[in-house]
């Protein structure tokens, strides 16, 4: 696998995120989710396009190609191992792990991760629920789904937060919800779409619908 730059392997995971199947990822697409010019993104393109890494034509987006995915993917994985390294191992909170990590994801000596990766067990979900690429790239996909989406009265338990904000998992923190949360749906409410919650033998609480759309769950 070639070597990349921090700035390279930034815009492989951020097309990585924003590919939904076969469509193409727009240049202002990338621009906007990694707040730069879209002039910028036309020339990284370029690079990555003689390094094989993505289909790209001028005016009609790009895609990862194969190798590009495969890239993509281990970035990912390192991302998420020292996620999981910092929880677990160093006691930081969920809030504070994804910046810590953004840093380290670009350590990329194999020998490392697949160490770290023994060492903490082969964790198969990072802190927030999302899932650990293994070392041939493969990742699990579990159904889920919103909160918002869950029948009343069937219990679930939370696996998945997709805001991985400070603000969002410091809100999280304060209604006491985290992944491995088992709880029931009692009420939504047609006005606002808020949900009302029963975690537990805690007392009813009450989640707002933006709350309620980043939160998933498995049944």
């Amino acid at each position: 696998m070639p070597n990349f730059s921090i700035s390279e392997e930034n815009h492989i995971k951020a097309i990585y995120h924003l590919q939904h199947g076969d469509q193409p990822v727009s240049t202002n697409q990338l621009a906007a989710e990694l707040n730069t010019k879209p002039a910028s993104i036309t020339d990284m393109m370029k690079k990555l396009k003689a390094k094989k890494i993505i289909h790209y034509e001028a005016y009609k987006g790009f895609k990862l190609t194969p190798e590009g995915r495969k890239t993509a993917l281990m970035i990912i994985r390192r991302h998420r191992l020292w996620e999981y390294f910092l929880s677990e191992k160093l006691q930081f909170s969920w809030d504070e792990v994804h910046e810590v990590a953004e840093e380290l994801e670009h350590v990329s000596n194999e020998k490392l991760i697949n160490r770290l990766d023994e060492f903490l067990d082969f964790p198969r979900f990072d802190p927030h629920g999302d899932p650990i690429p293994d070392a041939s790239g493969k990742i699990e996909i579990s159904r889920q789904i919103a909160l918002n989406e869950l029948a009343l009265n069937k219990a679930a338990v939370v696996c998945h937060v997709k805001d991985q904000s400070a603000d969002m998992l410091e809100l999280l923190d304060h209604k006491a919800i985290a992944l491995g949360t088992r709880l029931e749906v009692k009420k939504k409410f047609d006005f606002d779409g808020s949900l009302e919650l029963k975690i537990g033998k805690q007392p009813l609480i009450h989640i707002s619908r933006q709350l309620a759309e980043n939160i998933y769950v498995k049944i």
